[in-house]
């Protein structure tokens, strides 16, 4: 599993020109399922976003979670994070999970966020053309992977 995560004052995603999903402060995430990711994966990789300190506490270090300073979560998939482009021009997205797993897990991440944290969880739609919208906090971009 993997996660670009970005600190937003504000983002939203769009789908057929609807708003699906919109937050101010909080945290961007991209995340790519691979094919071989678990529950256990899962699991880890929420908890690790929604405790992750990039907010900046009184003195201006990154002391406070998405949690801390009441944010909210734009959870996005993006099959896209497992481009394979080692080999020619044109990437490879063999090791991406297929919808069938992928789609079931997006949204076991979703209801994990919504069951453990008091958070505006919002997001894109699964396997749309999805145009999203962001202004940059920092910026603050940080890569997980599990």
């Amino acid at each position: 599993m993997k996660a670009v995560i970005q600190r937003v004052k504000s983002s939203s995603v769009m789908v057929e020109n609807e708003i699906t999903g919109a937050i101010e402060q909080g945290l961007l995430v991209l995340i790519g399922i691979h094919q071989d990711d678990t529950k256990k994966q899962m699991e880890w990789i929420c908890r690790k976003i929604a405790k992750l300190r990039i907010f900046e506490d009184e003195e201006g270090k990154m002391n406070n979670s998405v949690q801390d300073v009441g944010g909210g979560i734009l959870l996005v998939s993006q099959f896209t994070l497992y481009a394979n482009s080692d080999k020619g021009t044109r990437p490879s997205f063999i090791e991406a999970a297929r919808p069938e797993k992928a789609e079931p897990m997006y949204e076991e991440m979703i209801q994990w966020f919504k069951t453990h944290t008091d958070l505006n969880i919002q997001t894109g739609k699964f396997g749309a053309m999805m145009n999203v919208k962001l202004e940059n906090d920092g910026p603050v971009t940080i890569i997980l992977e599990k």
